[in-house]
């Protein structure tokens, strides 16, 4: 099962605002503007891959080959907001897309999983079978659990303070690591 990212989030879960008064950063500069925007976007992807968990809401795309035993499809991206559609390919190049009914989404559980009732085997060979879906806590900062903002703000303290320093082989400071720990999903 393959996740293809399909387009990212509209805002930040720390806007530049709210980053430059956690820095105490008075200045307008917008050189140092484009710096703490980048840093709150990396930030955010590093806590996402640490926690493995989708912050703010995000479309992908999932293929794999065929249907799981038993068709049940156990997503690699959390939390779930919704699925948007399944679609198949036959061994022609046609796509079709399965009807609602045939399949239950399951958003609750972790990880996320998509129940799927009687649709055919897909007749392409490799990526025969795409799952558009749409992950994250929410599409507004505020629908994110402040613990993660916290270790975004954090996060982002350190690599702003600590610029141009060699840092040990730690990817997160020992106090954001402590804010996402809760957070993290086991590695299938």
């Amino acid at each position: 099962m393959i996740p293809i990212f399909v387009s990212g989030p509209a805002v930040e879960p720390v806007s530049l605002i709210e980053m430059k008064a956690y820095l105490r950063v008075d200045e307008d500069d917008a050189a140092q503007d484009d710096l703490i925007s980048g840093l709150i976007k990396a930030a955010r992807l590093t806590i996402e891959a640490v926690s493995r968990r989708i912050l703010i809401e995000q479309s992908w795309r999932v293929v794999l080959d065929r249907w799981p035993r038993e068709r049940v499809l156990l997503l690699p991206l959390s939390p779930l907001i919704a699925v948007d559609a399944i679609r198949l390919t036959d061994a022609s190049g046609a796509v079709t897309e399965l009807p609602e009914e045939a399949f239950d989404a399951d958003g609750l559980s972790d990880p996320p999983r998509i129940a799927v009732f009687g649709a055919p085997e897909p007749g392409k060979p490799r990526n025969g079978i795409s799952v558009e879906l749409r992950a994250g806590y929410g599409s507004t900062a505020e629908a994110v659990p402040a613990t993660l903002k916290l270790a975004i703000r954090i996060l982002v303290a350190h690599w702003f303070e600590h610029r141009g320093d060699v840092v040990g082989e730690q990817i997160l400071p020992p106090e954001a690591l402590a804010l996402v720990a809760p957070f993290q999903r086991a590695r299938p």
